[in-house]
């Protein structure tokens, strides 16, 4: 099934409700919430527990907060013994594709479930073969009924128009109707802002004339696709202009998103500049987001952060413009090359929900049949009458977040105190404490890791453990590596 709902028309409880009817109606045993981001999986499991109450529902992530956590809800992790699972993507499909028994010993509760799959286009385009894969395998043999929740649904429907054979979904129905005719209903109906293009798509602002420009609005958002951006864009605007990116621990981010919250809901001045965290399901309601070219479904997102809750008289305002900073190369500048592309037709309404399904084929088109299959995973996994699949290999290839990526503990908040703590024996103490700090760990690339190493900036405590010691943590940017020599700027992604 799919679920294509504006951003801000409560497809949440929409797609609960409906999955709930279903489960009912055809003996399903159990709910999947499958979210994108650890960003915004607490605030939806919140969600579902004050409807059902804390029991019901089984938080499982890596940002987990163990103070909450108890033996029964430990194995219930281990094994998803419950009835409402609210868990990543990186949980759900790397299980599917895991070789360790820590990791599969949960599959066989998958068995007759409803996965909703929110904010279904952030399904990674380069391991997207093998997911399509697994999801089509799940419903045919195993009674998995899937739902695709998004504002912009990605063309998952097998192709045979491209240069290379896309095999997809097929045979998905729409919730709300008949679908081309109630999505387009639905969109007008819950239309909340104004997109204005830039003059030339081609010809980049710069930063000093973009800072000039959010200086004038009282409350404004500003998304970017770059750390290093975020960053200097900030430091180009007043005093008091909030930072989000990649670069801020978990706590650290959700202490400055309640902050954007309250000063929204009093009135008070706010200016943010994000990277793009902030575009999947974070309620943040600005009357004006600023937008750097790029994917035409980041740009729908980033509307969802103009006028969310309908309040304005008029229309929000969402203004896209040109950095002057190219993306990197792979899937982001594909999508920003898509997107152009579609906008320099210069479309009406550019976020008329009929033009993401030429948006997506456009974009699979560029990253062709090996792009969509990058790490050669489907061919791994292909029977050849011999039953000869190369498990354990698919396995190591199958992962969501890159080992190019090496975790850092930073010191903030309660960080101090809890590795003061992981000093002391105990596995069960351990176990918690590591828990505990997952909140404070920021993901930097393995190369600058090892340069911070090598600096004696940061120390290893535990084995894979590793804790920041210089004082590289800036209470509003974050962890500080721009000064770190041997990196290249697509270290600096979000």
């Amino acid at each position: 099934f799919s679920l294509t709902v504006p951003t801000g028309g409560g497809k949440t409880l929409a797609s609960l409700a409906f999955a709930l009817r279903h489960a009912r109606r055809h003996g399903k045993r159990r709910i999947l919430y499958v979210i994108p981001y650890t960003s915004i999986i607490e605030q939806t499991a919140d969600v579902f527990r004050s409807v059902f109450g804390d029991d019901a529902v089984l938080e499982h992530h890596s940002n987990f907060d163990s103070d909450q956590e108890t033996p029964r809800s430990r194995l219930a992790c281990e094994n998803w013994d419950a009835s409402l699972i609210v868990t990543t993507n990186v949980q759900f499909f790397e299980s599917l594709f895991a070789a360790r028994s820590s990791r599969t010993r949960k599959l066989h509760n998958m068995l007759d479930s409803v996965v909703i799959l929110d904010e279904a286009q952030l399904l990674p385009p380069d391991f997207l073969t093998p997911i399509l894969g697994a999801i089509r395998e799940l419903n045919r043999h195993y009674g998995v009924s899937f739902v695709l929740c998004t504002a912009t649904q990605p063309a998952l429907a097998s192709r045979r128009s491209f240069d290379f054979p896309f095999d997809g979904l097929d045979d998905v129905r729409e919730i709300v109707g008949d679908a081309a005719a109630a999505v387009r209903e639905l969109h007008v109906q819950l239309r909340r802002v104004e997109v204005t293009l830039p003059a030339d798509l081609h010809a980049p602002i710069s930063w000093e004339t973009l800072a000039a420009e959010l200086e004038i609005h009282s409350r404004a958002l500003c998304i970017v696709d770059r750390r290093d951006d975020a960053r200097l864009l900030h430091g180009l605007l007043p005093a008091g202009t909030v930072h989000l990116s990649g670069l801020m621990c978990g706590q650290h981010r959700a202490e400055v998103i309640a902050t954007i919250k309250r000063r929204l809901i009093t009135g008070e001045l706010i200016r943010v500049v994000s990277t793009q965290l902030v575009e999947a399901g974070v309620d943040l309601d600005f009357p004006v987001v600023y937008r750097a070219l790029a994917g035409l479904d980041s740009i729908a997102q980033a509307a969802g952060r103009c006028n969310r809750e309908g309040r304005l008289f008029d229309l929000g305002r969402v203004v896209v413009f040109v950095p002057p900073t190219e993306p990197p190369k792979g899937h982001l500048r594909q999508a920003r090359d898509a997107g152009r592309q579609l906008l320099l037709r210069r479309p009406p309404d550019p976020l008329a929900p009929e033009l993401f399904t030429e948006y997506f084929q456009s974009l699979y088109w560029r990253k062709g049949m090996e792009g969509l299959d990058s790490k050669g995973i489907a061919t791994l996994l292909k029977n050849n009458q011999r039953l000869e699949f190369s498990f354990r290999t698919a396995a190591e290839r199958f992962q969501l977040i890159p080992e190019t990526q090496a975790p850092v503990i930073v010191r903030y908040g309660d960080s101090e105190r809890l590795l003061a703590r992981l000093a002391r024996p105990g596995d069960d103490l351990d176990r918690k404490i590591l828990r505990q700090l997952q909140r404070y760990v920021v993901n930097i690339p393995r190369r600058i890791h090892q340069c911070l190493l090598a600096q004696g900036a940061i120390e290893e405590r535990r084995p894979g453990v590793y804790a920041q010691v210089a004082p590289l943590y800036d209470p509003e940017i974050g962890l500080r590596i721009e000064q770190t020599a041997n990196y290249a700027p697509d270290d600096l992604i979000v």
